[in-house]
């Protein structure tokens, strides 16, 4: 179980980071590139299918390594997170124009990614508790 919640924890920082990197890169790409264009990645559809790839992978993995450390806050991070990619997904262009979505959700990607990064190494930590490290090295990776 440890080993699938390490494994779903990563992932979720390599979605939440591709999302962002889809967010900063692609108009720029799609200045430079015109061919590009006909990829049709700047639609909604793009952003449905992360958020719904990046939902369920977060709440697994927050949950279980939440049940392993009992820490509480990395789970409330992780939600505010997967809540503005939700805010930016309903919200849409429409409402909050094209850069309140932008920035909607980079912070909710990169709430999500820290969340998991958190998650991920209090997880590390909570696994090697009993070695014989000296205490303020197990305080500096919390």
């Amino acid at each position: 179980m440890k080993i699938t919640q390490a494994i779903t924890d990563k992932f979720a920082i390599g979605l939440s980071l591709m999302c962002a990197i889809h967010c900063l890169a692609l108009p720029v790409l799609l200045v430079l590139i015109p061919s590009l264009m006909a990829l049709n990645l700047d639609n909604e559809a793009f952003h449905i299918g992360m958020v719904i790839a990046v939902l369920p992978t977060s709440v697994f993995a927050l949950t279980l390594g939440c049940k392993q450390h009992k820490r509480y806050s990395v789970v409330i991070f992780g939600g505010i997170g997967l809540s503005l990619l939700i805010l930016a997904l309903v919200l849409g262009e429409a409402v909050i124009g094209e850069a309140g979505e932008k920035i909607l959700t980079a912070l909710g990607a990169s709430f999500v990614a820290l969340g998991h990064w958190f998650n991920y190494r209090l997880c590390q930590t909570h696994q090697h508790e009993d070695c014989a490290c000296p205490e303020e090295a197990k305080q500096s990776l919390e």
